[in-house]
Order: C-alpha cells, then structure tokens, then sequence
C-alpha cells in the first residue's frame, strides 16, 4: 500500500484505495454501456432491391466493360437503345442483352 506524504492542504491518498475505486467505477461503466446494448431495438433486414430495367449510360457502360465514350457512339448511332426522362438518358437493360446478343451472333467462327 502507498500513502503520499500530507502536504499542506493536500490529503493523504492510498494508491491502493484509489485503485480499488477506479475499478469499481470501471465495472459499473461497463454494467451500464452493456445494458444499453441490450434495449436498443433490432433493426430490421433491408428490403431487397427489385431488379433495376434501367440503368444510367455508365452503368450499362460497366455492365458491357466498355467506356463511357463508346457507349455514347453506340447510343447516337442507334446500335443500343435508350431512351429519356425528362432530362436523364436511360438505357434498358433488355437494350444491353439484345445488343450483348447481337456482338455474339456477328462474332465469325473461330
């Protein structure tokens, strides 16, 4: 047990005591943090998504793993479908496959 000397206007203090109070108030920190843990309400399971029919031209860019550029030729050019909502330009996920589809069936025979 360690006791610091009494200076004036100062108490005399065991480091031991000391100890014993933090731990103790250490465990009741912890009966507390932990019993809130516990009340807080479980939170619900996100909704899936619903599959998307449209994306914007980047996604169906990543979905083809082309660039944005080309994708925007093959737009303008009328290789892939699109259409527009007010301002924003969409393309069909149907556009994506059919177009998927015709690379495939143009492809010559190996």
């Amino acid at each position: 047990m360690t006791t610091h000397t009494n200076y004036p206007g100062r108490c005399t203090v065991s480091t031991d005591a000391r100890a014993a109070e933090l731990a103790t108030l250490l465990g009741r920190l912890l009966e507390v943090m932990s019993n809130c843990r516990q009340s807080e309400p479980p939170k619900p399971a996100p909704r899936p998504l619903p599959e998307r029919l449209l994306l914007t031209v980047e996604e169906a860019a990543e979905q083809l793993g082309i660039g944005r550029t080309l994708i925007y030729k093959l737009i303008s050019s009328g290789e892939i479908e699109s259409i527009r909502i007010g301002r924003l330009r969409r393309v069909p996920t149907a556009a994506i496959q059919e177009y998927a589809r015709r690379l495939v069936s143009d492809a010559p025979a190996a």
